[in-house]
This record gives C-alpha cells, sequence and structure tokens, in this order.
C-alpha cells in the first residue's frame, strides 16, 4: 500500500478515534505527515531480557513481516504508563494467529530495579528492552504524547499505523486488520445511538490511602438503538471499572462502578475512557481526590 494511502487512513484512524477539536486535528495532521511511512531506527544491537535479567538470544533479529513497537519513557507512574496486563492477551493472541509478528518493548526507566519489580510482580514474562541511554527515542524522536508511542511497522521498519492497541479497541481491530492483510479501511458495523452522562467528574474528599473507594457514573442511552460498550480503559491499574456487558436498550441506565485503591499517599486525578457505538465516543470521565 503507497505512503498516501497510509497517510489518510492514519489521519482517520486518528480523527475518528480519538477525541478532537480543530487544533488537535491539525496537531495529529501534521505528526501524521511526518510519521507515515517513516522508517524507525533501532540502536545497534539491542539487548531483550526476561524480568530485566535473562537475556532472551536472537529476539530482536527474529525475522518478521510485521512488528508493534512501543516505547515507554517511566516518568511518572510506571505501573499506569505499562498496563502490562492488557498487554498479555493482545501478544497471546498475536502469538497464536501472527507468528510474523514480533512485539519490542523498549522502556527507558527513571529506576531499573523498579521496571524489574513491576515485571515480577505483574509475572510479565515477555521479552522487553531496558534502554538506559534511551537510545532509541534519540534516534526517531518519538511524539511526547504517550497514545502515539506505539507504533505498527512493516518488514523493512517503516511506520504502517499509529496508536496504543491495548488502550483502544478500535486500534487494535485496526493493527489486526492490518497484519492479517485484509481492508485496513475501517467501517462502522454498531448502529450508533446517544448517550448522556450524569457527570464528567467526581470528586472524592480526602481519605485514608488504605481503604478502597468507590463511585459510579450513570450513562442514559438516549438515542434510539441498543447502548453497546466495546471497552472501558482506565488511566492507571489502581483504578478498575464494573459494568453489565448486555446492551442497554433506550432510555435505559448503564453504571460504571469505579473501584479506586491507592498504593501509596498521593493526589490522583484518573480517567475512565468508555469505547462504545454512540456519536460522543469515546466518552471521558474522571475522579479526583486525595489519598493522605
Amino acid at each position: 500500500m503507497c505512503r498516501y494511502i497510509y497517510m489518510f487512513l492514519i489521519c482517520f484512524v486518528c480523527f475518528s478515534l480519538f477525541s478532537c477539536n480543530e487544533q488537535n486535528k491539525k496537531d495529529i495532521k501534521k505528526m501524521v505527515e511526518e510519521w507515515s511511512y517513516k522508517k524507525i531506527v533501532f540502536p545497534n544491537n539491542p539487548t531483550f531480557t526476561r524480568f530485566a535479567k535473562d537475556t532472551v538470544i536472537g529476539y530482536f533479529e527474529k525475522d518478521c513481516n510485521y512488528k508493534v513497537l512501543t516505547y515507554i519513557d517511566s516518568i511518572g507512574c510506571l505501573r499506569c504508563h505499562l498496563k502490562l496486563n492488557a498487554w498479555k492477551p493482545f501478544i497471546k493472541q498475536l502469538e497464536d494467529t501472527f507468528p510474523e509478528c514480533n512485539v519490542l518493548f523498549f522502556i527507558h526507566p527513571m529506576n531499573k530495579k523498579s521496571v524489574e519489580h513491576l515485571l515480577k510482580t505483574e509475572n510479565f514474562d515477555y521479552p522487553v528492552c531496558i534502554d538506559e541511554k534511551d537510545s532509541i527515542n534519540k534516534l526517531n524522536h518519538f511524539p511526547v504524547e504517550m497514545r502515539f508511542q506505539t507504533l505498527l511497522l512493516d518488514k523493512e521498519n517503516k511506520v504502517l499505523a499509529i496508536g496504543n492497541p491495548v488502550q483502544n479497541p478500535k486500534i487494535k481491530e485496526l493493527y489486526l486488520k492490518i497484519i492479517s492483510g485484509e481492508s485496513a479501511f475501517m467501517h462502522i458495523t454498531e448502529p450508533l445511538t446517544q448517550v448522556e452522562v450524569n457527570k464528567k467528574s467526581i470528586k472524592l474528599d480526602s481519605f485514608d490511602w488504605k481503604q478502597e473507594q468507590t463511585v459510579d457514573f450513570i450513562l442514559t442511552n438516549i438515542g434510539k438503538r441498543p447502548l453497546v460498550v466495546e471497552n472501558v480503559i482506565t488511566s492507571c491499574g489502581c483504578t478498575t471499572v464494573e459494568y453489565s456487558k448486555e446492551p442497554v436498550c433506550s432510555g435505559k441506565n448503564l453504571i460504571l462502578t469505579i473501584k479506586y485503591q491507592a498504593e501509596y499517599p498521593e493526589h490522583f486525578d484518573k480517567t475512565i475512557t468508555v469505547y462504545c457505538n454512540a456519536k460522543e465516543s469515546p466518552l471521558q470521565m474522571r475522579i479526583i481526590g486525595d489519598a493522605k
């Protein structure tokens, strides 16, 4: 597929799947023009390890038709950035269905020990590259926004698509379509409805950081079609969501129960993103507070 088709495709995906105002669209268009079919430069002989210790010989050198490259700068909440539990099923799906695709994690750590601890805690035994010198970012200068720091590459390491497939189900669908050789142009299969959310944010009072907090957001289907939620993503592993997976009829409510368990005392501002067949999708809500 030629460069210009991919440029159009990535623009279409970004405009359709990310919340964009006019300025964001201009910024995304500029980024797409820069990154579409750009060749990624890798450091010489990067070392991939399991649990940041055991070297996996030949992992990077595998002959693959496609590569999913994700770069993580571990400034801030490392667990939030990595979302390892979300990556596990996606990597397993690729291994089972598309063995010609490799997943390359490049992690630039502030503290290598913290990465090692997290990998062990999450039992994430897939190979990762601990890039202490931030070599790959210095060679390529990835976009600042984390959602654009995951790339699908072809055999020649050229960018085919941009976006994080474990945070956005439509990006995942796009990646799988490209890898499988299907038409990558996406069509909306679910009839659209309209949704009203009771609150955009909920502010919690100060509380003991050891006590789990629970709040509810109410989504009302005010359209004529059933509401179907495809996925709900949180900005941090310390925030979980419970909701019914059944379609919601017109005029009915869907309750999202949000549970927050702090790992330490902090001021927090967490985002919950809902992907669904609503015209307003993705929907975003926030919980804010102080865990003392």
